[in-house]
């Protein structure tokens, strides 16, 4: 690579930043609907499992960001330096996981039951609204950045406030010490009915599948590190302003006391952005979602029983009463507005996420693709995914058919484990000595990969199916 400046790092203390990102992938269906179902069945005990799931997503994050930073790469680029059909995987698991209009299909059903209004219509809508947005936007990455805080910022106030409305303390201490009930797991949670549950909840727990490797291009997007080399995608409107993309990233001289000195400043900034911005945002929602759901619990005494026997979807509606008996039934459709906010959240997380990725390995990987401007690709990638996705709602079931979502949440969890892989190789071999990991990193996303494989493995063949 050529060798170029590191920008001097911004303070470590920041608001604002690209793990807005990661914040609003993460902060999902996992944290509002999957966890708090395992509370109502299981107690606020399980939540140790969540705790070690976004754990070893921060460190994944930081990981992710080392290479990032240091070569204005994306993880993708970096894995096809490593192993080309290795980054292939990546481009094809994409495609199969994330087209599929699941988080704004729920957002969609839980609109409708406030207005009415389908919630085919409303989807449909959303969408539209998405790809007009995102394609006169002039710099994606700062209007994205921009709306998104605005959500974020919305939904974690708003989730306190209800859960402080509706919950006890005891409900807050049982939550904080549930987190730390390391090895509860009652005989149900081994059953083949909720195991493979466990397993998609803990992948659930923050940003899930390709999310963590598609912030390696929001890094680089926002100027982190090296990431100030590379210009910034526009929107289709504006691609024409477009600066040329160069043909691989670039290297700042890691002999040079200064330029370490820098270095360790973009070091402390991520890692800011890791502990507090997403580990903390992350579980701060997750404590109110919990707290609500053992009010729900409460409020609604059988609807564990309902649970079991397979209306899985009970636990939104306990949930919404239990925001009901707050004082108003009013608060009931505050909730339902929560979830319909949380599918805009992580639809246009998603969206941006995906036609970033894919435009990425296309534009250096597709033999070709370079006599288009990166935001072409980028452009092409969202209304590919926008048309598919009204196809699903106006014509298909909205989830896809339940065999191809079974490959597909397989598909999320092994990317997780084959992403932990990559990064051990990349930042290891790609990198110069000086800023490799060290060897306790190495070992924590050692254990991620042998974390998510191992219990998908579990799942896979000890029950005969794949995460549910």
């Amino acid at each position: 690579m050529p060798i170029r400046t590191l920008p001097d790092a911004p303070p470590s203390v920041h608001i604002l930043g690209p793990t807005v990102f990661l914040v609003a992938l993460g902060v999902g269906m996992g944290e509002s609907y999957m966890w708090p179902r395992l509370v109502l069945l299981f107690g606020p005990e399980i939540r140790w499992l969540f705790l070690i799931g976004v754990t070893l997503q921060a460190v994944v994050m930081l990981e992710m960001a080392r290479y990032a930073m240091a070569t204005g790469e994306s993880i993708f680029f970096g894995a096809a330096r490593v192993f080309k059909p290795l980054m292939w995987f990546f481009f094809v698991a994409a495609i199969l996981v994330y087209i599929w209009p699941g988080h704004l299909s729920a957002g969609a059903a839980a609109f409708e039951e406030i207005t009415g209004i389908p919630w085919t219509v409303t989807a449909v809508v959303g969408l539209l609204l998405v790809g007009v947005v995102f394609s006169l936007a002039k710099v994606i990455y700062s209007f994205l950045e921009s709306v998104l805080s605005v959500l974020i910022g919305t939904l974690v106030v708003s989730t306190a406030v209800v859960a402080a409305m509706v919950g006890t303390w005891s409900d807050v201490v049982n939550t904080i010490t549930g987190m730390f009930s390391f090895g509860y797991l009652p005989s149900e949670a081994m059953s083949a009915a909720w195991f493979p549950v466990i397993v998609g909840s803990i992948a659930f727990a923050g940003p899930s599948g390709m999310q963590q490797m598609w912030y390696t291009l929001h890094l680089r997007d926002s100027g982190a590190g090296m990431g100030a080399h590379i210009p910034q995608i526009r929107g289709l409107r504006h691609a024409g302003e477009e600066e040329a993309m160069p043909s691989r990233g670039f290297m700042f001289d890691t002999e040079n006391p200064e330029e370490m000195r820098k270095w360790r400043g973009w070091r402390r900034w991520v890692t800011f952005d890791a502990l507090l911005l997403f580990w903390g945002i992350t579980m701060l929602v997750t404590i109110s979602f919990t707290v609500i759901a053992q009010a729900a619990a409460r409020n609604t005494p059988g609807v564990k029983d309902v649970i079991e026997n397979g209306e899985r979807g009970a636990a939104l509606t306990a949930m919404a009463d239990s925001f009901a008996s707050a004082g108003s039934s009013i608060l009931g459709g505050v909730f339902l507005g929560f979830i319909a906010l949380i599918g805009l959240n992580a639809t246009l997380g998603l969206f941006d996420s995906f036609s970033r990725g894919q435009a990425d390995m296309t534009y250096h990987f597709v033999r070709g693709a370079k006599r288009l401007r990166m935001s072409h690709l980028y452009a092409a990638f969202l209304w590919g995914v926008i048309a598919f996705g009204i196809l699903i709602l106006l014509f298909g079931p909205a989830d896809g058919p339940s065999g191809i979502l079974d490959t597909l949440a397989f598909l999320s969890t092994f990317a997780m484990g084959a992403y932990c892989v990559t990064l051990l190789l990349v930042n290891n071999r790609m990198l110069p000595k000086p800023i490799r990991p060290k060897i306790w990193t190495n070992v924590i996303i050692g254990f991620g990969a042998v974390f998510y494989l191992g219990m998908l493995l579990y799942s896979l063949f000890a029950f005969g199916v794949v995460v549910g």
